[in-house]
């Protein structure tokens, strides 16, 4: 052999390493069986699944924020409002929607802590409305938790209460105070009869229940009613709930949609939200509206006891002295000082409101609540929009505290932007207060010019047109904050919400979104095939044996002299007892292919000598080398099978015979070769055992007596059988090979490592095997284990018609067939 077929060797060895993906394909294919079983269980848990769960559904509504100014802002409304553009109010809204506290608002307002039930085929349903009956929670008092008590129906006029309990404390909630409280249960069951309109009063439950007037009602029908966590179902709506621009081009149309099994109450929920929203951004609005109100209404309430005192003080002077008839000159300076008191009281006014509010600016930290500065006639342009601004901002940070933790950064930069606008708004305070303090000098100093024209008048005179001044000051004071009472009162009742609905949430019939049955058909599917092709591939992967002729020739450049099919008998003679079978058919087919191996041996010697090996115990090397040995024999060849497994003999039972002698005692010198040589009762055909094991079985079969021995039996016999150790696991057939003219080594398809095989390869390619050929045991003539492979023999297993022909077929019982057919999974 030179280096070439040596390289070809070691690029068999190097083809075991890749993965093969054919072999994979096939193994496959011969478990579809199990791929069809494991799909149709799929798709029967996939059934159950789908027929078990609730129809899930999607419904949405559509909410537009607008800046929509009051019809009343007009050019002479003395008091405005400046509240900014859309854009700051859209995600404002959005995060409000996903506050825990709006949720709430919305459960409490629908109730949604309080479920009606009816029992379904797999589960209980939530009828909502659907319910002849409503329950009137008594929310100051404890109700239990998660537990289902059954409402059954008796006439119109009475309904029996029934639950049982089995544990022995329950949660209770207050739905007032939302309060959680743990109340001792009797564990019991309990049926009790009311009428419909009648306080239920129980440890756990309290209520009334009164049944509507015009529901459907069946005597007997049974309902259910359960009490929720408050908290758990305001989160679970939290997180439910979804809200998004509806389109890119219309920021500001925003679009609420809600997932849920139950339409009515997705409809509810989604509609109650909208009108909350509204509510909550009116009052916001309303809030700038209202603080102005209530600062007027404090000075109008002074300038009414002012207006009340001088009024008393000008009806007792005229009861104490005459009216006076003033010359027109003085009732044209009177004029002129009252005109000056007027400005003084505004200017005063507007003084006094800068003082307050940059006290409140300075002392408080909440300035939501600042009136607006045109209500005493502010009109600067800086202030106002400070004032508006930092109102704006104080807003938007009591949202931020409903979605925001403390301590979060966001609360730092809208404290920083309220701090700049309020430093730069008490600044404007005071170069505004500076500029109406130099105004209030310059009418205080006309009011005394006047008054000295006054002096020369009688006491009296100067006294009536002292209170006269006070009464018409007073009176003016009190006109103009009451028209400015009036004008914040109409502002406020005319303002509207910025959020407007424009398709609220309804239910057309839209199909359920879920459960997603076909997807789940298709999961189903997957995991069926999937499962079982993985399993199938990871046996694979991990499986090393050898399963068919076409592994064996990827593995090796031996060549395969035959197939012996899986045959099952009660001992190892089926040539001799079965000739007609396909096995014995087998073995003869491998006799004529051993007759070309012995044609072309290097000896001149017309005997022929086989010896049978294999890899491990249990491959078949005895069952091949008995049945070898008696088709030579019974073809008229003068044969002898030597039992050389000096370490576990097993030869000798088939032939009924005893094994306290054999080659062994022939070997040490105990007996001589006619002493251990036995006849058989197949004609041409004689037996040497191995005898009792030995120490040393080694060395025995290296002895002189042993090759002595051979050379005899050359000489006497035309075939001889040996019989040896398995080769993968000690030396003694490497031993045995010097004497053989041919070597058969055992291949169990199914058992036999595919390791194995290097080690026969190593060997042959060392020239330590000659004339080796593979023997392939307990094949089976399927395509998918030995696909594109055949000698054209089909022996052993599943012969077609010209076996049934030519070869007895063994009569299995019917257990045997049913045990087979599950064999192939």
């Amino acid at each position: 052999m030179d280096y070439n077929d040596y390289s070809d060797y070691d690029n068999s060895d190097a083809q075991h390493v890749g993965f093969d993906f054919k072999g994979f394909l096939f193994k496959a294919l011969n478990h579809w069986k199990l791929v069809l079983l494991s799909v149709g269980a799929a798709l029967i848990v996939a059934y159950f699944i789908n027929v078990r769960k609730q129809n899930i559904y999607r419904l949405d509504s559509l909410i537009t924020i607008n800046n929509d100014q009051n019809p009343f802002f007009t050019a002479n409304t003395s008091i405005s409002f400046n509240w900014g553009g859309v854009s700051g109010k859209v995600g404002s809204i959005i995060t409000e929607v996903k506050t825990r506290t709006h949720n709430e608002l919305v459960v409490d307002s629908l109730e949604y802590f309080k479920e009606y039930l009816v029992e379904g085929k797999y589960h209980l349903i939530d009828i909502y409305k659907e319910a002849p009956f409503d329950l009137v929670t008594d929310k100051s008092r404890p109700q239990l938790l998660n537990k289902v008590i059954g409402i059954k129906l008796i006439d119109r006029e009475s309904f029996e209460l029934f639950y049982e309990f089995e544990e022995t404390t329950g949660i209770c909630q207050y739905y007032d105070s939302k309060d959680k409280v743990t109340l001792p249960l009797k564990p019991q069951s309990l049926n009790r009869r009311f009428r419909f309109g009648e306080v239920i009063n129980l440890p756990f439950f309290n209520g009334v229940i009164y049944l509507k007037p015009k529901a459907s009602f069946k005597e007997g029908n049974v309902y259910f009613v359960r009490y929720l966590n408050f908290d758990s179902v305001a989160n679970n709506y939290k997180n439910a709930i979804n809200i998004e621009p509806a389109s890119k081009d219309a920021s500001s149309v925003l679009k609420l949609s809600l997932i849920g099994k139950n339409k009515s109450k997705i409809v509810d929920f989604l509609n109650a939200t909208s009108a909350i929203l509204s509510k909550t951004e009116l009052e916001r609005k309303n809030l700038y509206a209202s603080n102005t109100i209530r600062f007027i209404d404090s000075s109008l309430g002074a300038v009414n006891t002012s207006l009340k005192a001088v009024t008393d003080e000008m009806n007792n002077f005229r009861k104490a002295n005459k009216v006076f008839n003033v010359e027109e000159e003085i009732t044209q300076i009177s004029e002129r000082l009252k005109d000056y008191d007027q400005q003084k009281l505004v200017e005063q006014s507007k003084l006094n409101y800068l003082n307050n509010l940059e006290n409140y600016l300075r002392t408080k930290t909440d300035y939501s609540q600042i009136a607006a500065p045109t209500s005493v006639g502010i009109e600067e342009v800086n202030i106002l929009n400070s004032v508006s601004k930092i109102i704006g901002l104080s807003i938007e940070r009591k949202n931020l505290e409903y979605s925001t933790k403390k301590g979060s950064i966001l609360f730092d930069e809208i404290d920083r932007r309220i701090d700049t606008e309020k430093n730069v708004l008490l600044e404007t305070i005071s170069i505004t207060k500076e500029t109406i303090g130099v105004q209030l000098n310059t009418i205080n100093q006309k009011i005394a010019k006047l008054e000295s024209e006054l002096i020369d008048l009688p006491s009296e005179q100067q006294e009536y047109l002292k209170i006269q001044r006070k009464l018409d000051i007073s009176r003016e004071a009190y006109d103009i904050y009451q028209a400015k009472r009036g004008e914040a009162a109409i502002v406020k009742a005319a303002n509207v919400s910025d959020i407007t609905v424009i398709d609220e949430a309804k239910d057309i019939g839209d199909a359920p979104i879920g459960p997603k049955k076909s997807l789940n058909y298709m999961l189903a599917l997957m995991i069926g095939f999937f499962t079982p092709m993985f399993l199938i591939f990871v046996i694979y992967l991990l499986d090393n044996n050898i399963h068919g002729s076409e592994e064996v020739m990827k593995l090796s450049k031996i060549p395969i002299l035959g197939l012996i099919g899986k045959y099952r008998y009660k001992n190892n003679l089926v040539a001799y007892e079965k000739p007609k079978s396909a096995v014995a058919e087998s073995f003869r087919a491998i006799r004529s292919s051993l007759q070309f191996i012995f044609k072309n041996k290097s000896s001149d010697a017309q005997s022929n000598t086989l010896l049978v090996t294999s890899s491990v115990s249990g491959e078949g090397k005895t069952f091949t080398s008995i049945n070898i040995a008696t088709v030579y024999a019974l073809s008229g060849k003068k044969t002898i099978l030597l039992g050389l497994d000096l370490r576990k003999p097993k030869i000798f039972d088939d032939f009924s015979i005893s094994n306290d002698k054999g080659i062994v005692n022939y070997l040490i010198g105990e007996s001589t070769f006619d002493d251990v040589r036995l006849k058989t009762h197949i004609e041409n055909l004689d037996l040497v055992t191995s005898g009792p094991v030995p120490p040393n079985p080694s060395e025995l079969l290296m002895s002189s007596e042993l090759k002595n021995l051979m050379a005899r039996l050359k000489e006497e016999y035309d075939i001889i059988i040996l019989d040896t150790p398995p080769l993968g696991l000690v030396t003694d057939a490497l031993e045995l090979v010097q004497y053989a003219d041919a070597t058969i080594y055992m291949v169990r398809l199914n058992y036999t490592k595919k390791g194995m095989l290097q080690l026969v390869n190593a060997k042959y390619r060392n020239g330590e095997l000659k004339n080796i050929r593979y023997v392939l045991n307990y094949y089976k003539h399927k395509s998918n284990n030995n696909y594109g492979y055949g000698y054209g023999y089909g022996y052993g297993y599943g012969y077609g018609v010209y076996g049934n022909t030519y070869h007895e077929r063994d009569k299995q019982p019917l257990l045997n067939k049913i045990k087979q057919f599950f064999r192939r999974f």
